[in-house]
């Protein structure tokens, strides 16, 4: 486990929009990227040279924003998703206009993902932003295997529509009680051959689950105005990737954190920070799944869940 320093913390609420911004103004012979947890999604020189990429899942498709001039970014109508880790990387050109490491795009592909390498440029800046609120019910899985997310519905009535929708974007729809459609074809195609909707109580299922399938998945009725959403993660019970960083606040004021590097179960390997002192070890929480939410906060690797 290591700390990173020098890192810009940034909170927003689920739905606002945030500006990660960059100390100093761009000057015109730099070019300035932009990366989410190692995924390129903006490249920053002017007008009609630079382009903004969608993300993994179209996750950040339509919400990107830019200044030419500083080089700043703005997520606009953040969701869980998008809290992780950013970093601003400025590139160089010589004397002769050339860049140094990177030719500028002849035309933009906002598809097409880029992991970041370490010989473009400088990284200038970094911000770990986390999107606050309350989230839904975490629904978990084995990689390979199918998984249904239940809509919590036992029939679907007349004139009603469900809808189920991954990071923003229709994937399925049943109407009246009548043949659901599922929309394999959004998204670059990720579910093609993946996805059953359920026309009786609009359940949906995902066959042979990968982890670019981990996310949020809304289900909504069109008749009583009901929204449920989901967090497909891993399976709970496997080598867990993320931490998992629990702040609990008691009434005295007092305040310890475990950080669950492995599991959701009862028994975990955590690192446990009391005051000034760490134990590092096995602990058991035997009260750990009857815990009741008030408000959590996803980053790219920890999960905050504040308890009163």
């Amino acid at each position: 486990m290591f700390v990173l320093a020098d890192i810009v913390k940034e909170s927003v609420k689920d739905g606002r929009s945030v500006t990660l911004r960059i100390d100093n103004t761009k000057q015109p012979n730099e070019m300035m990227l932009w990366y989410f947890n190692n995924i390129r999604i903006a490249l920053i020189n002017d007008p009609t040279t630079s382009c903004l990429y969608d993300g993994v899942g179209g996750t950040f498709s339509d919400r990107l924003e830019v200044d030419y001039e500083t080089g700043s970014l703005t997520i606009t109508e953040t969701r869980p998703e998008h809290a992780g880790r950013y970093e601003a990387e400025i590139i160089r050109r010589d004397g002769s206009g050339k860049s140094e490491s990177l030719n500028r795009p002849s035309k933009c592909d906002s598809t097409r993902i880029t992991q970041k390498t370490n010989n473009l440029g400088e990284t200038i800046k970094t911000f770990q932003v986390t999107v606050s609120g309350v989230f839904g019910e975490i629904v978990s899985e084995e990689e390979g295997n199918n998984i249904t997310i239940r809509s919590g519905l036992t029939e679907i009535k007349k004139d009603d529509v469900i809808d189920w929708r991954f990071g923003g974007t229709l994937i399925a729809r049943v109407r009246n009680n009548n043949n659901p459609s599922v929309y394999e074809d959004e998204l670059g195609g990720k579910f093609k051959d993946r996805l059953k909707l359920d026309g009786q109580t609009g359940d949906l299922n995902i066959t042979n689950i990968t982890t670019t399938d981990r996310g949020y998945y809304e289900v909504s009725n069109s008749i009583n105005t009901f929204k449920k959403t989901f967090n497909v993660t891993g399976d709970p019970t496997k080598t867990f990737k993320s931490a998992l960083e629990i702040e609990i606040l008691s009434s005295s004021s007092s305040c310890f954190k475990l950080v669950v590097f492995f599991c959701f179960s009862v028994e975990c390997n955590v690192l446990k920070n009391v005051g000034n002192q760490t134990d590092a070890g096995p602990h058991r929480f035997p009260q750990y799944k009857q815990i009741i939410l008030w408000e959590s906060m996803w980053t790219s690797n920890c999960l905050v869940i504040y308890i009163l």
